[in-house]
């Protein structure tokens, strides 16, 4: 199950050095436990520039997991995947999946059956906890670490994590010893060796001020450009008006080359949000940056681990951040209506050091609970190529149901 012996090994002894996971007392918790079945099928179409055949992805995940009670603080999690192509399968699902596929754009939604997650814990008190084995791990927005949930195949981590809540402040670390990626274990892409540390430490007051600090030293062994060191901080609050509010975020981190990376860099991060929530409208803007060098290649700044999707438009040009940086100003509004709950953002790319203009995308979701077991959502992003990348449109129907 896990292409890291150690941690393995350090998992089982683990489990049986625990007096509580005897047969008897096992037994017990396991009766007690909780199991969950989901599917989600996913239809996507790309319709891209330089292609000669647009991509059609039919996919359905497969999702079942249980989750043992609570016996003395410890307890277990396993879950399991399944991606299946359904109908169609004319797409790239990238990172050396489908080779003979290069005539379609990049869906990557490579199908396969995985364990997603495994885990022991171990609760020392209501506050404190200790994780060991395949995990989650999605740190505040997700920016720099996440789980990537909109693909099929989840991106999780091989690590041991401690989680502890003191007072009003929160402190997670982690180290990390593999990288399950979302091209899943069959490839290379997939399945990243590592020795990361992760330190993320929170402060919340007042019931609306929140100051974040975090240091991640990425050490990749297998993919060396992702080996980087990031110290930052942010700072979130918001001002009640009746029942409206105004939010706003400011969030500030600097990256430098760490371990194998052959290059020399030192790049920083900026991000500010604001937002006017309304009963049952928000409208929000931002502005991100991330320095790079045209001059040099590999200079910029990255986020190996983050749920990238979520950021930069969801056409998804700009997971790799180009050599001479990325700026993106956007706004947008979201709200719900009839049981109806819709967004739509607006989103303007440049580069950081020089006058590049990259282009401008439009993004467009609705989403709807059909039963309290079954939720669908529509999606659409366009992005408008110019100095670099090409055209891009892309359009997603999701249906999603858990038992």
């Amino acid at each position: 199950m896990y292409k890291n012996h150690r941690l393995l090994a350090v998992l089982v002894l683990g489990s049986l050095g625990a007096d509580a996971w005897s047969a008897d007392t096992f037994s017990e918790a396991f009766s007690d436990g909780n199991a969950e079945l989901s599917f989600r099928y996913r239809f996507e179409l790309v319709d891209q520039a330089g292609f000669s055949r647009d991509a059609n992805a039919s996919t359905l995940r497969t999702r079942l997991n249980y989750k043992t009670a609570d016996y003395h603080g410890f307890s277990f999690f396993i879950e399991a995947d399944n991606v299946l192509e359904v109908f169609a399968d004319n797409y790239n699902a990238g990172g050396g999946n489908t080779p003979t596929h290069g005539r379609y754009p990049v869906v990557a939604d490579p199908t396969g059956t995985e364990i997603n997650q495994a885990w022991f814990n171990y609760a020392f008190n209501d506050s404190n906890s200790l994780k060991i084995g395949r995990q989650r791990i999605l740190l505040d927005n997700q920016r720099f670490v996440g789980g990537v949930g909109w693909r099929q195949n989840e991106q999780t981590y091989d690590a041991l994590s401690f989680t502890a809540d003191i007072a009003e402040s929160q402190l997670f670390l982690s180290y990390i010893e593999n990288v399950n990626r979302i091209f899943g274990s069959d490839v290379a892409a997939g399945d990243h060796d590592n020795q990361t540390l992760l330190a993320n430490w929170s402060n919340t007051w007042q019931d609306r001020h929140k100051l974040t600090a975090y240091y991640y030293n990425i050490d990749n062994q297998d993919a060396a450009a992702f080996s980087t060191a990031t110290l930052g901080v942010a700072f979130k609050t918001h001002w009640p008006m009746a029942e409206h509010k105004i939010t706003v975020g400011a969030e500030f981190a600097q990256q430098s080359d760490a371990h194998n990376n052959p290059v020399d860099f030192d790049a920083n991060y900026l991000r500010f949000d604001l937002a006017l929530v309304l009963k049952q409208l928000s409208f929000f803007a931002g502005y991100e940056v991330m320095e790079g060098d045209a001059s040099q290649v590999g200079a910029a700044f990255r986020t190996p681990l983050a749920t990238l999707h979520a950021f930069n438009g969801w056409a998804d040009q700009f997971l790799n951040t180009p050599d001479a940086g990325l700026e993106d100003v956007f706004i947008g509004a979201k709200g719900g209506i009839e049981g109806f709950n819709w967004q739509v953002v607006y989103h303007q790319f440049d580069a950081e050091s020089n006058a590049g203009d990259y282009g401008s995308e439009l993004d467009f979701s609705v989403a709807k609970q059909l039963h309290k077991n079954l939720s669908a959502m529509v999606k659409v992003a366009q992005y408008d190529a110019q100095d670099i990348k090409v055209d891009s449109n892309k359009y997603w129907f999701m249906l999603s149901a858990t038992f």
